[in-house]
């Protein structure tokens, strides 16, 4: 089986080109692909690759990135830029505040340190596709500890959910053998019905016989149960697919809970209603299950 869970950690490390970069990846659960990265702020340029590179090899869930670039002190890809507009704007503001509040004038060189977004330790962004290079590998790393975990996960998800469907199998076979025994039952009752209302043998026959031929079109489940069979044949497959199958077993369910629900309400039997109670509580811890595959 290669059923994949939502619900995973990875991480990974590379160097190369006088930097490192180490990458977290965590996914949780969530119907689409969502995915939220956290760059340094001089490699947002970035963040297009990431999201690219990441939703081409995981489909659904929820994703959190986390990279962190380490570069060396004597690389050539780390530079301090001072801006010189903002500095001289800093200074006349502060100056002339000084000067209405008769304050002294002690701004010094060093004073530039301390004003906010002067000074700017730019690294890497004129070089993004060295810097690239060392982060894909390092997100390739990343994403195969995270699918390994996924993978690991979603076995086990598969077998508990073959498990449960096994079991919805076995209720199907309950309600089939019990759909022929309908109609006699129905035949019984309303038998007794009429005599208790006093009606003659002839006439209750006649009366019998049109509400059987009735009753039995009413309640043949017979087509619920074909389609029934068709959708556990699917749900089959799909748990030995090399694909995402997450949404396709959401909708399974989904139909095998409609078909289910015409079933009780078209066979009017109180064992075949039994079954159909087990059958809906297994079918809503099923499709609790499923909301964690991809």
């Amino acid at each position: 089986m290669s059923v994949h869970s939502m619900t995973g950690f990875g991480t990974g490390e590379a160097t190369g080109s006088g930097l490192t970069v180490e990458v977290e990846l965590g996914s949780v659960n969530r119907k689409q692909f969502d995915v939220r990265v956290a760059l340094p702020r001089s490699l947002s340029v970035l963040e297009p690759r990431v999201r690219e590179y990441l939703g081409s090899r995981i489909a659904r869930g929820s994703l959190t990135a986390t990279v962190r670039v380490t570069v060396s002190s004597g690389s050539r890809l780390k530079s301090i830029a001072i801006d010189e507009h903002l500095s001289r704007a800093f200074i006349t503001r502060l100056r002339r505040t000084a000067r209405a509040l008769e304050l002294e004038d002690d701004l010094s060189a060093s004073s530039l340190l301390r004003l906010p977004e002067v000074v700017q330790y730019r690294e890497l962004t004129e070089d993004s596709g060295k810097v690239w290079n060392v982060l894909r590998r390092a997100l390739k790393q990343a994403v195969g500890e995270l699918t390994a975990m996924r993978e690991r996960e979603g076995a086990a998800l598969a077998r508990d959910l073959a498990a449960r469907f096994a079991r919805l199998v076995k209720r199907l076979d309950a309600i089939r053998k019990q759909a022929p025994k309908v109609p006699e039952r129905q035949r019984r009752n309303l038998q007794q019905r009429l005599r208790e209302a006093g009606c003659g043998a002839g006439e209750l026959d006649a009366a019998l016989a049109r509400e059987i031929v009735v009753f039995a079109e009413r309640c043949d489940i017979t087509e619920e149960i074909v389609r029934l069979d068709s959708h556990f044949a699917q749900v089959d497959r799909m748990l030995r697919a090399k694909k995402p199958v997450g949404r396709a077993l959401d909708f399974v369910c989904q139909e095998l809970l409609r078909e289910i629900n015409t079933i009780g309400a078209k066979a009017n039997d109180a064992r075949i209603s039994g079954h159909v109670i087990h059958f809906k509580t297994e079918l809503e811890t099923v499709r609790e299950q499923v909301q964690n595959i991809e």
